[in-house]
């Protein structure tokens, strides 16, 4: 049976595991979803384990979590290893993954968010990227209670924005500090540390092998494009671990 991804194309945990099964050279095929859709779908895969993407389908396995998901394309598929085999290197690698799966991927997550679900006109291409065209229709629609329903699921508010803010300026300054030192964060050679590192924190520099129609920069709201152009040097430092490697 094939590789079947399920995933959202914005989404930056999707884009860790399409990164991941490229890097290995494995064939496979995505089902693109729309939030909210998406959540009967996901019920029926994971037998009510929960509505998270990304889910991947593989020989009567679903895998759930770009970690877990990793863990399994590490054991199925050996070639091209992302996890390193010495063990200090190995711990490193997977305590990087999970503090950067915690702490980056739900910063750029709720700090994005805060503000381009501000600009439907922008975001809406954005999330139904790769479905049906209907759907841009529909969400704009019911975009007021789509806005609602993911703040809150999201915990977006300009609170949580602001501490987002803070904990990717942490990170990023701590990320370009290493790469100017050593070009990997575990080991001698790409890991998965360094997958997750570039792939979430990708929609900050929206790389053009990222599958979505990503806005023009005179598009972009004032407010986050004042930081994005003072954080671009430490961007590009991760924007080079991605286009090196993906």
């Amino acid at each position: 049976m094939a590789l079947r991804l399920y995933q959202f194309a914005i989404s930056h945990y999707c884009e860790k595991i399409r990164w991941a099964l490229d890097y290995k050279n494995l064939s496979y095929e995505t089902t693109n979803l729309l939030p909210g859709q998406h959540i009967k779908t996901m019920q029926k895969l994971t037998k009510g384990a929960g509505a998270s993407v990304p889910v991947l389908v593989h020989d009567g396995e679903v895998i759930q979590g770009s970690s877990d998901i990793l863990d399994y394309l590490e054991k199925t598929y050996p070639e091209k290893p992302l996890t390193p085999m010495d063990e200090p290197e190995k711990s490193a690698a997977l305590a990087w993954e999970k503090r950067l799966d915690n702490l980056a991927g739900p910063a750029v997550r709720c700090y994005s968010y805060h503000h381009f679900l501000q600009r439907p006109k922008i975001v809406v291409p954005l999330l139904a990227a790769g479905t049906p065209f209907y759907n841009r229709i529909l969400l704009s629609l019911a975009f007021s209670r789509v806005n609602e329903i993911m703040r809150k699921w999201m915990k977006i508010n300009e609170k949580t924005a602001e501490e987002s803010r803070k904990v990717l300026e942490e990170l990023l300054t701590e990320l370009a500090e290493i790469y100017s030192q050593q070009p990997f964060l575990a080991g001698d050679s790409f890991s998965r540390a360094d997958l997750t590192a570039a792939s979430l924190f990708a929609p900050l520099f929206q790389p053009e092998a990222y599958p979505v129609p990503w806005p023009k920069p005179a598009r972009i709201p004032k407010e986050i494009k004042g930081w994005l152009t003072e954080w671009q040097p430490q961007l590009q430092v991760l924007a080079k671990v991605y286009s090196d490697n993906r």
